[in-house]
């Protein structure tokens, strides 16, 4: 609808539900309306806001017809004659229409007869156009046959073909007489005419007329290639640089660069390789395959000098050099490669790995050295795509040579774990024990150059975490044994009599210490009817020596990273070894984690023994108690024996660690007795205190007297050898190691408070 019409509405209150042009909308429907209305306001409101816009469409009605009721009066009046001056207009406008039509008519029977003209001259110019091609085919054809010397066809329109050249031919004879035989620049030109029969020929393939010159064409191509094959070759013989120019720019003229390549490769690559590549040439020569491949590499520079200057350039030549054509990739490369695998297919063969990686190696140089004779960087990488290069390198097995390696690496690991506590056979590593020199071998090895290969990189960077992960597992089984085994040696222990008092008085024989060696245990693991027969044999010694390979294994890992790993990774481009370092750090974790047990392991089993002799502390009381003794004057034996594991510990194992592991085992095995030798001593005293007590409560029962008693009481002579005990323990401490001193052991001030309480709370 007009919009002068919508604008005719009335307007309403702004109040109102609805938009007033939705009733002039073309597709206006009721019901529709009063959904959507609906759904903002309810029917009561709607009908309200309906009947107040009613009325004022009313009043917009009747101003409407106040306005103009002039014209509302006359305008019956004005329609009178209407429908004569109708009637009048209807006969010209048919006649009009009929005209109209006619032209119409006309005008459509031009422009059909138009267009079939036209029709008919673009067959005409295409009948046209194919008939100039077809006489540009006949014409290049007679110009190429002219040029070439072929004879004109026969009656049944069919040139005769020349003669093909014989098994041992290198050179197709030309149709022409030898001294007839065409130049590099009629080839060139024939070539070129050559090139536009192709593109005509291309653009009438449907036309039979095609069909039968094809013979002639066959006959110009053959005859031309002939022709351009044997001026390449007597390039090639005399390294004519214009002749191979024009040669190789006529190949790329009529498209067949690749003939050119492979011309190369059948008549001069192949004779050469085929003479060089061979068991026979390896095995006599001084060098061996490292020998046939400088060989081989020296032909490129001989043979492919005059190529490469012409499809390189030569900055002293001045002249464009002919582009498209890889003599070495193309020709030289695959022949190369098709030799290898037909007759030294030994090379590739994995069952010696070290044959297998001298001979990878060797191969990859000349690869390498290949790469670096291309023209350019877009040739090394068209070499690279070639499917020889991946034929060749698929050949050699490298998965199948590191698995070989794996079993050699990770089995000399397991062999050495099956006996894994003796003494490494080579100490110049600084391990002592055969499984860590071993492991320490095992990671050398993987990264040795006579063992890594870049493509397996991270096949071994696998295996040397391997190798770590076994080895902490290893250590974890140890640790868990040991864990057993001091079970079993507390248990042993604690079922040993106490030695009789008549041992405090006498001097401890060699025989009674060697029962408290730490290298002999009591029986463990031997009897048939012990709790840990089944356990392996594990002596301190071999826990020191592990403690010891552990710390060193742990050093020289990171450095031997840093040296000897990091550096080979840089060079296959990783940037980011970070990761890598992480991963050994993590490793020698896993080593780490389990020193503070070995140590508490030690710890735990020299206190245990030192310990034993402790039990003697409670003999005291017996010695003194209604015996009539001396007043003390030195400390009892067994403060002697209590040392004594450790001293023999310190001889035999100093010089099997660190001064820092000594240092840090001494103070735990000080500390632990020194807690147990405060335990033993405060129940003494505190027995003897209730001795005491009870003594002087059933005195005082019978009615004894209280006058003081001449001398020192047994009780005060416990508690003074008590004391001299403690005094001389803790003068024997600065004796095993310079370092430790009384004052660095944690509860022996609170011992020696004990000790110095009870014996001057009875002195006053």
């Amino acid at each position: 609808m007009p919009e002068s019409t919508r604008q005719t509405l009335p307007s309403g209150p702004t109040s109102l539900c609805f938009n007033k042009e939705e009733f002039m909308r073309p597709d206006f429907n009721v019901e529709l309306f009063i959904v959507e209305c609906r759904r903002r306001v309810q029917l009561e409101t709607l009908r309200d806001d309906l009947a107040l816009y009613l009325k004022i469409l009313q009043s917009a009605m009747i101003e409407l017809i106040n306005k103009d009721y002039a014209d509302f009066v006359n305008l019956s009046t004005n329609l009178v004659g209407m429908d004569k001056a109708i009637n009048t207009l209807v006969t010209p406008l048919d006649q009009l229409k009929s005209e109209i039509q006619n032209v119409r008519g006309a005008l459509d029977d031009a422009i059909a007869a138009v267009e079939v003209k036209m029709t008919h001259q673009a067959k005409i110019r295409q009948k046209k156009v194919c008939l100039q091609r077809l006489m540009n085919i006949v014409q290049s054809v007679a110009t190429m046959e002219k040029l070439l010397g072929i004879p004109p066809p026969t009656p049944t329109g069919i040139p005769t073909p020349p003669p093909s050249p014989g098994p041992h031919q290198t050179k197709a004879p030309s149709v022409l007489p030898k001294d007839d035989e065409p130049s590099g620049q009629l080839i060139e030109r024939v070539a070129t005419e050559f090139n536009k029969l192709q593109f005509y020929v291309s653009k009438s393939r449907s036309l039979p007329m095609v069909d039968q010159i094809k013979p002639r064409i066959a006959n110009i191509t053959s005859t031309l290639q002939f022709s351009l094959e044997g001026l390449f070759l007597q390039g090639l013989e005399t390294s004519n640089m214009p002749i191979l120019r024009q040669c190789l720019r006529t190949y790329a003229t009529i498209d067949k660069m690749r003939n050119a390549e492979n011309l190369f490769r059948k008549h001069v690559v192949a004779p050469f390789m085929e003479e060089i590549i061979n068991e026979p040439f390896i095995r006599t020569h001084p060098q061996g395959l490292r020998g046939m491949y400088a060989i081989v590499l020296d032909f490129i520079p001989k043979h492919c000098r005059c190529l490469k200057e012409v499809t390189a350039g030569s900055p002293s030549s001045g002249l464009e050099p002919v582009r498209g054509y890889e003599f070495i990739v193309n020709a030289v490369w695959p022949e190369v490669v098709s030799n290898i695998e037909a007759k030294i297919p030994v090379i590739f063969a994995p069952g010696n790995p070290n044959v297998f990686h001298e001979k990878y190696t060797i191969s990859v140089e000349f690869v390498e050295k290949l790469e670096r004779l291309c023209s350019s960087q877009a040739s090394v990488k068209r070499l690279r795509a070639h499917p020889s290069y991946s034929t060749f390198m698929a050949k050699w097995s490298l998965p199948v040579y590191f698995q070989i390696r794996f079993q050699e690496i990770a089995g000399s690991v397991e062999q050495s774990l099956a006996d894994p506590f003796a003494s490494s056979a080579d100490a110049s590593d600084g391990f002592q024990l055969s499984a860590s020199s071993a492991t320490w071998l095992a990671l050398q090895q993987c990264w040795q150059s006579d063992v890594f290969l870049a493509p397996l990189s991270h096949r071994f960077w696998k295996l040397s975490l391997q190798i770590l992960s076994r080895y902490a597992t290893w250590t974890a089984q140890v640790q868990k044994d040991l864990d057993e085994l001091r079970e079993a040696m507390s248990e042993t222990v604690s079922l040993t009599p106490s030695p009789s008092s008549a041992s405090l008085v006498t001097s401890a024989s060699s025989a009674s210490l060697t029962s408290v060696m730490v290298e002999n245990p009591p029986e463990l693991g031997n009897g048939d009817g012990s709790p840990s027969s089944h356990l392996p044999q594990i002596s301190m010694t071999d826990v020191v020596r592990l403690v010891a390979d552990i710390e060193t294994l742990s050093n020289k890992v990171p450095e031997f990273f840093r040296s000897t790993v990091a550096p080979l990774f840089s060079d296959l481009g990783l940037e980011k070894s970070s990761l890598l370092e992480d991963g050994i750090s993590e490793g020698c974790l896993q080593l780490e984690k389990h020193l503070p047990q070995f140590s508490n392991h030690i710890i735990e089993m020299l206190a245990l023994q030192c310990c034993s002799h402790l039990k003697t502390v409670n003999d005291i009381p017996r010695l003194y108690r209604r015996t009539n003794r001396e007043v003390p004057s030195k400390s009892s034996v067994y403060v002697t024996s209590v040392l004594q594991p450790i001293e023999f510990f310190i001889e035999e194992h100093s010089e099997m660690t660190s001064s820092a592991n000594i240092v840090h085992w001494t103070k735990g095995i000080l500390r632990c007795i020194s807690e147990q030798y405060l335990t033993v001593t405060a129940d003494v005293l505190t027995s003897v205190r209730k001795m005491e007590e009870s003594l002087k409560r059933l005195k005082r029962g019978k009615g004894s007297s209280n006058a003081a008693q001449h001398g020192m009481s047994d009780d005060d002579k416990i508690r003074l050898q008590l004391y001299l005990d403690v005094q001389q323990f803790g003068q024997q401490i600065p004796s095993l190691w310079p370092e430790i001193s009384a004052s660095d052991i944690d509860n022996f001030d609170d011992l020696m408070t004990v000790v110095v309480n009870a014996k001057k709370g009875n002195s006053q």
